[in-house]
Parts: C-alpha cells; structure tokens; sequence
C-alpha cells in the first residue's frame, strides 16, 4: 500500500477498508474460503510509517519500494500517493508482474492513462480504479429508483459539491488548510477539474446515461494560498469548474465543484434528478423523493410570502443496511477479482474515461465551446 500516510489513503483505505476487513475475518470466497489480506506500507518518510504501523498494528512497513515490488510475498500494489507519480508507480509494479488498484485520476492525460490500460493487458494483470462513490448510501439510493423506474424519463441532473477549503494562512486566525498545497498547483498535478471530472464521469456513466459532450468553465478564485510549511505560494490551478454534460437518452446534466463555496444545502455533495414521473435529492447517505402526484402547484408572485413549503411533500428513501463503507465495498469486490471470482468492471480503462472528461473539460474551457466525448473502446 502505497501513500497512505495521506489522509485519504490513510483514513478509507488502510483504516476502514483493509483492516476492517482483517477485523471481520477476511473476505468471505465461494469455496468457504476467506480471503486476508496483509498490508505492507510503502512511502518515503520512515518516520510516519512506522508511526502509522505501530498506530494501528500493521507488522510490515518499508521505504524500499523497488525491493517491495521484487517480493513474490504481495500480490497487489495499491496507489494513493499524489496524481502526477501514478503512472509511472503503475508502470513499475505493472511490470514486476503485480496486480494493481489505484485511486484516480490514473494519470494527469489521456495518453498516459490509455498506455497503463495497455501495460496492464500486456502483463494479464488484473486491475481496479476506485470509484467510490458509487457504493455510497446516497446514490445506491438513486440508482435502486432508477431500477424500479420511478424517474419516468430522467430529463436533468444537477450536482453541487465542495466547501471552503481554507488558505492556510498561518498569519490569520483561520483554520489550516483541509486539503495539501499540491491541488492548488497545475504543475504539480493539481485542479479541481482533473480531480472532479473523473468523479462525475463514472457516476453520471453509471447511473444517468453515457456523457457525450461536455462544456466546461474554470476559475482560480483564490489566488494565494499557503503550504504546510506556512509558505505563501501561488495558487496556479483551478479551484472551482462549472461543467455541464449531454448525455446518452437526451438527458442534462450540471454540475458545479468548488473549494471555493460555502456549504448550505444537504452535504456536500447533493444530486438532484428530475424526471417525467418524479424527482429525488440525494447527498452522500440520505435520499427524498417527490413523485409526480407529490409535486406542488406554484403560481409566480413576488409580492406575497412564499405560501408552499416546497421541503414538504418529499418523502425519505429507506436505508439498506447491508451497505456499509463505500471504499471497503469496492476493495472487497476487487479482492474477489483478484482470487477469480468474477469481473471488475471498474478498471483502468474506466479510469482513462475519467481522465478522458477532464482532459476534454480544460479543453473546453480554453476553447469556450462544447467538444464531443468519443467512446473509449478497450
């Protein structure tokens, strides 16, 4: 497991996935079998890593990748680490013969992503690109309405995400920076709209209808920001994209992403689709709906008060409780993979599709007009 001394890698992959899965036993096979598996923690700061074993009890650590990657012992390399090193990590542990899953962006262009899809059928390696959010409570929620047809024909999607990520000024009395000074460089491998768009590909893909075209508008908002070592840097990459989608099926869909936004409404991610036959609003656990028979009848009069209150008349979805942490969901299917039980089809290619967007989305933006998605094949 390489970079999870990151928050992200740290936090929903080695804690509540992987060693939630050692506490409950491993992972349940179809021979009876269960499947454990036993992290290694690669990265270059001996120090937090070995802080980070004796923390939560992981035996093995190194900063000796190359020598982790020769062992015969791990079957899988896993990558958290920062966008612009991914593919050439991939490529090495690809090449040492390793399956391999990664979070994404898989790589900061198409052709980079394209050329790790191709290393890794080359070596019959198996591969996964996290795609989390499509286990998350919220969105199982909506694609379970979907599936029962309760949209009618699903005529819009409105997406808003984000929050105030605080500049870090160390001279101020606001609070530190939430997220690391590499996403507010475009040199380093940083944007929202290259982080974001691969996120809304595979949702909108898999829930809505394939994306066809794409336009897409970014802004550096906040110019100036401050590193972890209360450096003041210029911020060169985007930090908000207003991106709208055509969709397979006719469908629109919106979606605005800030680090640059504060937070009223539901969470903060929260998705509204509109349909012929009703509507749902769904953050990241919770989902209303509002059917057709549900649905108010308002009449346009700024000179009075507002008579409906239009947050009645949504009624909230149930909850499942067999589903549980989303990243946890997906690593136990890629394990399964892994032993050869099943497909997964939430590979490489799927990542290149993400990149593919957001590579179209800053293209986009310079050229102030829509461009065609063409279909990825592989």
């Amino acid at each position: 497991m390489h970079g999870v001394t990151g928050r992200m890698g740290m936090n929903q992959h080695l804690v509540r996935s992987i060693l939630e899965i050692r506490k409950q036993g491993g992972v349940a096979l179809k021979d009876g079998t269960r499947l454990m598996p036993d992290p290694i923690l690669v990265g270059r700061n001996a120090a937090k890593l070995e802080e980070l074993s004796q923390q939560h009890g992981v035996k093995r650590w190194t900063t000796d990748l190359d020598a982790a990657l020769r062992s015969k012992a791990d079957a899988v390399f896993f990558d958290a680490a920062s966008t612009q090193l991914r593919p050439t990590l991939l490529q090495r542990a690809i090449a040492a013969g390793k399956h391999v899953y990664c979070e994404k962006p898989v790589a900061t262009n198409l052709a980079e992503a394209l050329s790790l899809c191709r290393a890794a059928k080359r070596a019959r390696v198996k591969h996964g690109v996290v795609q989390d959010k499509l286990w998350l409570p919220g969105l199982l929620k909506l694609q379970r309405l979907r599936d029962a047809g309760f949209f009618g024909k699903i005529l819009s999607v409105r997406g808003e995400f984000g929050y105030w990520v605080f500049e870090g000024d160390p001279h101020s009395a606001q609070p530190y920076a939430q997220r690391p000074s590499w996403n507010y460089r475009k040199q380093d491998g940083g944007g929202i709209i290259l982080d974001m768009l691969c996120h809304w590909r595979y949702v909108i893909d898999n829930l809505f209808g394939a994306v066809k075209a794409v336009s897409c508008r970014g802004a550096t908002h906040i110019p100036y920001r401050w590193d972890e070592r209360g450096k003041k840097y210029r911020a060169t990459a985007d930090d908000a994209a207003y991106a709208s989608f055509e969709l397979a099926g006719g469908a629109i869909a919106h979606f605005n992403s800030s680090w640059t936004v504060r937070v009223r409404r539901d969470d903060l991610l929260t998705l509204q689709v509109d349909g012929t036959k009703g509507s749902a609003v769904a953050g990241l656990r919770r989902c209303y709906t509002q059917s057709l028979d549900a649905t108010p009848k308002p009449v346009w009069n700024p000179d009075i008060p507002q008579p409906i209150d239009f947050f009645e008349g949504w009624k909230e979805e149930a909850d499942d409780p067999a589903w549980g942490n989303a990243f946890k969901a997906q690593w136990e299917l890629f394990l399964r993979h892994v032993a050869g039980e099943g497909p997964f089809r939430w590979g490489l290619m799927e990542g290149a599709r993400g990149v593919q967007l957001a590579e179209l989305g800053l293209k986009s933006w310079k050229q102030k007009k829509w461009l065609n998605v063409p279909a990825l094949r592989g």
